[in-house]
């Protein structure tokens, strides 16, 4: 199974998950909590230990990989995201390595396909190009270390903020599974699914790298005679989860 990692970027670290982080989370979870409708974000000291608790013990059933998500100029903790869903696609033939790195075995290997998930940031973290650069650190460990072939994401259909978010990376949507699951207000919910496979990382790392760069891209199509696309903080929001 993985081994927990920090990933560190410009402006954000990601650190794994621990129970010093609880403090933190609460802080962060605290702030304007009316964008949180889809999306379980602890709200006070005891819930934030208790949700630590909880993504502790999927990472150790091998079910998932969670971070604290912290800001790099303050160290403070403005959120979490981890991976989750590992796929070990292991079967009566062995799976090769890739570039060295062994595959197939829960046990031994890191997963062949994953999920980027329960992903939240403060309200004033948010435009600020953290989420952003989270997810490309993020992709950048999936694709180009664990050499994963694919990564999903999902987001209830509702969740038009979450959805644009994801779209933004390049992302590719598979579709929309109509009365997927229950949803976390407790209204049976639609969800949609995207996911990037390994041949197109680069053009999708591409893409985030762009909009991190400071650099202005082209004008979408169809956009006025004169327009620019928006900068790198413009195109920030939370991306929260399924």
């Amino acid at each position: 199974m993985p081994v927990p990692v920090a990933l560190t970027g410009r402006l954000t670290r990601l650190e794994p998950l621990a129970p010093h982080h609880a403090e933190g989370l609460a802080r962060a979870g605290a702030e304007d909590r009316a964008s949180y409708a889809f999306t379980p974000v602890p709200h006070g000291l005891d819930p934030a230990r208790g949700y630590v608790d909880h993504a502790l013990a999927e990472q150790a059933a091998g079910r998932a990989v969670p971070f604290a998500v912290i800001r790099t100029d303050d160290g403070r903790v403005v959120g979490a995201t981890r991976f989750q869903e590992l796929d070990y696609w292991k079967g009566p033939l062995v799976w090769p390595a890739v570039s060295g790195v062994p595959h197939g075995d829960p046990a031994t290997a890191v997963p062949d396909a994953a999920e980027i998930g329960n992903s939240w940031l403060a309200a004033h973290a948010r435009g600020t190009g953290i989420n952003t650069e989270a997810k490309l650190l993020l992709l950048r460990h999936a694709f180009e270390t664990w050499r994963v072939r694919r990564i999903s994401f999902r987001a209830d259909a509702r969740n038009l903020r979450s959805r644009a978010a994801i779209e933004r990376l390049g992302v590719l949507c598979e579709g929309v599974r109509r009365a997927h699951s229950r949803g976390l207000d407790g209204v049976v919910r639609s969800t949609a699914f995207y996911s990037i496979l390994d041949e197109e990382w680069p053009a999708v790392r591409a893409v985030i790298e762009l909009r991190l760069s400071g650099t202005r891209s082209p004008a979408p199509l169809g956009a006025a005679p004169g327009a620019q696309a928006p900068r790198p903080a413009d195109l920030d929001e939370q991306l929260v989860p399924a």
